[in-house]
C-alpha cells in the first residue's frame, strides 16, 4: 500500500521509488540514476542472456502553471487525464514545505448558462482552491511548479479486488520486482535478471528509453496494465477479451519479438496460468516503443494486467492477476538458455 499511496508523477516519481528500492534491498544488488529509474539485479547462474523487466512507476498527476491575485492555482495535467474525472476531487500538492491538500473547483452547474451546461468541461476551466485568502496567501504556500496527485487511500473490494489511482503503473513496477524475487529464491536464472522501475513512461518514456541503453540487455519484457473489457461500454471485438481474473495479457504484434511472445505463451500454459493475448499493429503505447528499439534493438514482449478506469482515482484491479504475472514473468526468466535466440 505504500508504494501506491506515495505520490509521483512523471519526473517527481522520488518517494516511490524509494519505497521500491528500499523492497529490493533484500535480494538484489540495487542502483538507481540520474533520471530517477531504479534497477534491482539478481545474478545469473548460467551465462544466459541479460533479462530486463521494466515496469514504470510514474503516474498521472497535475502541475501548478500560474497562482493568481485571488489565491486559486491553475494547472495542467501531467500525463493523459480526462478532465470529468478531475472535477470536485480532492489533491494532495507536494511543495517544498511538505504536503498540502486542496480541491479542484469550477464553476458551479446553478450559474452555468444553459449553452455552458451542454460543453465538457476541460482543464483549463479548473482551479485549485487551498484555501488561501488571496494570492499573497497562496504564493506563500505553493510555488509554480508544483505537483499534485488525486488523494484518497486504496480500496480494498470484495472477490479480491483493489481500487486505487497510480495502479497505473506501480503494479508494474511491483510485479517486475516480485517476478525477481521469485527468481531469486528458487536459485537464480541462467542469466541476469533486472527488476527495472523506470520513470517518466507518461510523458516521454524517458526512463526505459535510458534504463534499456544503459543495460543493454538481451532480452526485456515490459509490465504494464491494459483495458479490462467486462466493464460498460467496452467492446471486445474492438480490443480482445481480456476480462478481470483471466490472467495475464500477452501482447503480441508488429514491434513486439515474435520468440519472446512464443516463449510467454509456452510458460504460461507449462505453469498452468491462464492468459489472454492482445494484438498490437503499431506501437504498444507502453514502454516496449521505446526499449525495442534502443542501440541494435532488444528483442521485447508485453504483459499487462487487466484494469477498469485506467487514469482515474478508482482504477480497478483483480489482485489473482497481479500475482499470476509476476509467476508468469518469473517462469519466462527461468526458461531463458545461453543459446536461446530471438532473431526474427
Amino acid at each position: 500500500m505504500r508504494l501506491l499511496t506515495a505520490p509521483g508523477p512523471s519526473g517527481y516519481e522520488g518517494a516511490p521509488a524509494g519505497i521500491w528500492r528500499e523492497a529490493a534491498r533484500g535480494f538484489a544488488e540495487v542502483n538507481s540514476d540520474t533520471l530517477g529509474s531504479s534497477v534491482a539485479r539478481v545474478v545469473g547462474t548460467a551465462g544466459g542472456p541479460l533479462l530486463a523487466l521494466v515496469g514504470h512507476i510514474d503516474e498521472i498527476g497535475v502541475i501548478v502553471t500560474h497562482v493568481d491575485d485571488e489565491g486559486f492555482l491553475r494547472f495542467t495535467g501531467v500525463g493523459g487525464w480526462d478532465a470529468q474525472i478531475l472535477v470536485g476531487q480532492r489533491v494532495a500538492i507536494t511543495t517544498r514545505d511538505g504536503t498540502i491538500p486542496g480541491v479542484i473547483g469550477k464553476k458551479p452547474i446553478h450559474l452555468l448558462q444553459e449553452e455552458e451546461r451542454k460543453k465538457v468541461a476541460e482543464i483549463k476551466d479548473l482551479h485549485i482552491d487551498v484555501g488561501a485568502k488571496d494570492g499573497d496567501e497562496a504564493r506563500g504556500m505553493v510555488r509554480v511548479g508544483d505537483v499534485a496527485v488525486i488523494a484518497g487511500e486504496p480500496v480494498a473490494l470484495p472477490n479480491g479486488r483493489l481500487a486505487s489511482r497510480s495502479l497505473d503503473n506501480r503494479l508494474g513496477a511491483y510485479v517486475a520486482l516480485t517476478a525477481a524475487r521469485l527468481v531469486s529464491e528458487a536459485g537464480g536464472a541462467p542469466g541476469d535478471v533486472a527488476a527495472v522501475a523506470a520513470v517518466q513512461e507518461e510523458i516521454t518514456f524517458g526512463g526505459s528509453h535510458t534504463s534499456a541503453y544503459a543495460l543493454e540487455p538481451g532480452v526485456a519484457i515490459v509490465v504494464d496494465v491494459t483495458h479490462a473489457t467486462d466493464a460498460p461500454g467496452i467492446d471486445p471485438k474492438e480490443t480482445g477479451k481480456h476480462e478481470l481474473g483471466s490472467g495475464p495479457v500477452i501482447g503480441r504484434g508488429s514491434t513486439i519479438n515474435p520468440r519472446v511472445f512464443e516463449l510467454l505463451h509456452e510458460a504460461a500454459e507449462a505453469e498452468e496460468i491462464s492468459f489472454t493475448i492482445e494484438a498490437s499493429a503499431r506501437g504498444t503505447g507502453t514502454d516496449a516503443d521505446a526499449i525495442h528499439i534502443s542501440r541494435q534493438g532488444v528483442p521485447t514482449g508485453v504483459v499487462s494486467i487487466p484494469l477498469r478506469y485506467m487514469h482515474s482515482p478508482v482504477e480497478l484491479v483483480a489482485l489473482e492477476d497481479v500475482e499470476a504475472c509476476a509467476r508468469l514473468v518469473a517462469a519466462f526468466a527461468r526458461r531463458l538458455e545461453p543459446e536461446t535466440s530471438f532473431e526474427r
